[in-house]
């Protein structure tokens, strides 16, 4: 048993896998290589010689990650396997191409028959809701990858997980997908549970999805290149509008929590930020180190600026008690751009220097919008590997990558924490470097 930060990383499985797979035949002469991991190989979790010797141990001992892909025998007779899938929590880029992929690698090399689309998230499967259940074929997924959002539509928030898995049992469901992010990942967890209570024979995969990039273990979100490719759009408008005008500032608020991957990464796409406020780093608003001298200073000296700020940026200094949380149990917090316009604004005032803001907020267009052709081929690798792995019987998981190598990683570890910019890591370093901003504003 190997363990990470107090978490198994076995992952667990319905029972032995006796069938032929019907993709044994492109597997019987593949061992591992730089570019493909054997089924019965380890995708070790350190990366650097430093971190595998302070482990101190033999190396059978070092934690590892199960390697993703297609095994030579599966657990499920395809003949007789029903499938469903559902898409919980906000959008994000991608979603459909999940759906496409899993529908086209189910059917076209599993030969699976049956496969559902619960709507609605979890409440598609809760009777009192009256969501309609919809047969997912090839033909009714062919083009939806064309387009944003999810053809299952989404929703928030917790639904009885007895009802989910009488549901799961009544349809006779063998294998349940769910596409979502940290919360939804959590009632999946509860779903294997009840599953497993019942001693029944159902998988339970998910295909993490975060539009913030917020979950660990795993290289990157689908969708996030997508959604910080499209924020450069709105920072590049930000920056010509402030160079249009006298003492121009540009200020975009983008999405991100509790993590700031998608302001940093759409900040250094272009480079032409001045400043990104992300939650990880806290800031000073007041006084001569302050962000807001800094920033008066940076337009008096060049005419312009522009600031990023992730959502949940500065949340310690705008936020004044509780606001309750959201239908996911999420805290709800303070809009920290229009605080900001305000608190720039009576700077400026204050100091009686010219000021031209303009504020721009592209949260929801840059989460709705179809995915790039990266993301595109990432969702379609994640689809493959997750209907791979629940085909051989592997449950209370999701599929993701490792180091560059697709892994399977335990539900537990996946919500175990937040994946968060390390302040001390190479990215911010890169955004400090990029945008010349003061290492911190105090």
């Amino acid at each position: 048993m190997m363990m990470m930060e107090g978490h198994e990383l076995t992952v667990k499985t319905l029972g032995p896998c006796r069938l032929d797979s019907p993709l044994r035949p492109l597997l019987e002469e593949r061992r591992t290589t730089e570019h493909y991991v054997d089924e019965n190989d380890r995708v070790l979790f350190d990366d650097t010689a430093a971190m595998i010797a302070a482990r101190s141990g033999p190396i059978d001992q070092l934690p590892g990650f199960e390697p993703a892909g297609p095994r030579k025998k599966i657990f499920f007779d395809a003949s007789k396997t029903r499938v469903g899938i559902v898409t919980c929590g906000g959008l994000c880029p991608g979603l459909n191409d999940v759906i496409r992929g899993l529908v086209m690698e189910l059917t076209f090399h599993y030969n699976v028959k049956r496969i559902y689309g619960f709507r609605n998230g979890y409440q598609g499967f809760i009777a009192r809701h009256g969501r309609s259940v919809i047969d997912l074929t090839p033909e009714s997924v062919s083009s939806i990858n064309e387009d944003g959002g999810t053809i299952l539509g989404t929703s928030r928030g917790q639904q009885d997980v007895g009802e989910i898995v009488d549901c799961l049992e009544r349809m006779n469901v063998n294998i349940l997908f769910v596409i979502g992010g940290d919360g939804s990942l959590r009632g999946a967890m509860k779903i294997a549970a009840e599953v497993a209570e019942r001693s029944a024979k159902i998988a339970v995969v998910g295909i993490p999805k975060t539009i913030d990039n917020d979950i660990p273990y795993i290289d990157q979100s689908f969708g996030f290149q997508t959604a910080f490719s499209s924020a450069v759009e709105s920072i590049t408008a930000a920056h010509v509008e402030a160079k249009a005008a006298p003492n121009g500032v540009g200020l975009v608020k983008l999405m991100g929590r509790h993590s700031g991957f998608i302001a940093c990464y759409a900040a250094m796409a272009k480079n032409d930020a001045n400043y990104v406020l992300i939650p990880e780093v806290p800031f000073k608003l007041e006084g001569p180190g302050g962000f807001l001298a800094c920033l008066r200073k940076r337009v008096v000296e060049r005419g312009h600026a522009v600031v990023v700020a992730a959502e949940g940026a500065g949340q310690d200094i705008c936020a004044e008690g509780s606001h309750g949380t959201d239908a996911s149990g999420n805290a709800k917090l303070v809009d920290v751009g229009i605080f900001l316009r305000h608190k720039i604004a009576e700077d400026f005032a204050a100091h009686n220097v010219e000021l031209n803001l303009k504020y721009i907020d592209p949260s929801y267009v840059i989460r709705s919008v179809p995915a790039n052709p990266y993301d595109s081929v990432y969702c379609l690798r994640l689809a493959h590997n997750a209907v791979h792995a629940a085909m051989a019987g592997r449950t209370e998981m999701v599929v993701g990558r490792w180091h560059g190598r697709f892994v399977h990683i335990p539900m537990a570890l996946a919500v175990s924490r937040r994946n968060q910019v390390c302040p001390d890591g190479d990215l911010w370093l890169s955004v400090l470097e990029a945008t010349g901003q003061p290492h911190r504003f105090c």
